[in-house]
């Protein structure tokens, strides 16, 4: 990814909590007749200061025979993004642009098909984005659960390399920041106010 470096994440802590806030992401892996991409919801944590992210998909899913080819797999995280106009700037010889934040993290992948690592994953993903049903999941019988299991190939990615970007308008004066900010935050689009709380935890525009 194109880094110009004042748009560049050195933080890990920062960058970690941004793919944790943004789960669903792009699952990238070769094959012999190019990239292949799923669209899944990944989670991510920390192991030995390096970021770990795991999760799971149909195992009628050609992608599943991919991650066990030994090669390197990218996962694209997305964030807020937004139309800048050139009128918010303080100079009239200005260009519109885009505002976004994204990281991306490339490392191979272990697959996981055994049961219990399998309903460990299921349990994680449940407790991650739907707390309250885990009851009733768990009150499923063995049946079901386990036959579920049949049908999905959990996977796991150590990263061996994190590049993560926040184009947020860093290279523009704090006039133009505060101005930026004020106009996105008034938006109706969440994505664009998220660009203005983005940018306000940046510290810019002040």
């Amino acid at each position: 990814m194109y880094i110009p470096e004042f748009n560049r994440v050195r933080d890990h802590a920062t960058t970690l909590a941004f793919v944790q806030a943004n789960p669903f992401a792009i699952l990238i892996s070769a094959s012999e007749s190019g990239p292949f991409a799923t669209h899944i919801p990944i989670l991510a944590r920390e192991a030995d200061d390096r970021m770990v992210l795991h999760g799971h998909m149909a195992k009628a899913n050609p992608h599943c025979g991919l991650l066990q080819n030994a090669q390197e797999s990218l996962v694209i995280f997305h964030g807020p993004h937004a139309y800048i106009s050139p009128s918010l700037y303080e100079s009239r010889e200005s260009v519109p642009t885009w505002n976004y934040a994204a990281v991306h993290v490339y490392g191979q992948t272990r697959v996981q098909t055994e049961p219990e690592p399998l309903m460990e994953e299921v349990r994680e993903i449940i407790n991650a984005f739907d707390p309250a049903y885990f009851t009733q999941w768990t009150s499923l019988s063995d049946k079901f659960r386990y036959g579920m299991l049949k049908h999905i190939v959990g996977f796991e990615l150590t990263a061996t390399r994190v590049e993560a970007k926040f184009k947020i308008s860093q290279n523009r004066t704090k006039g133009d920041q505060a101005a930026i900010i004020a106009s996105l935050a008034q938006s109706p689009d969440s994505a664009a106010v998220g660009i203005a709380k983005l940018m306000q935890q940046q510290g810019l525009g002040i």
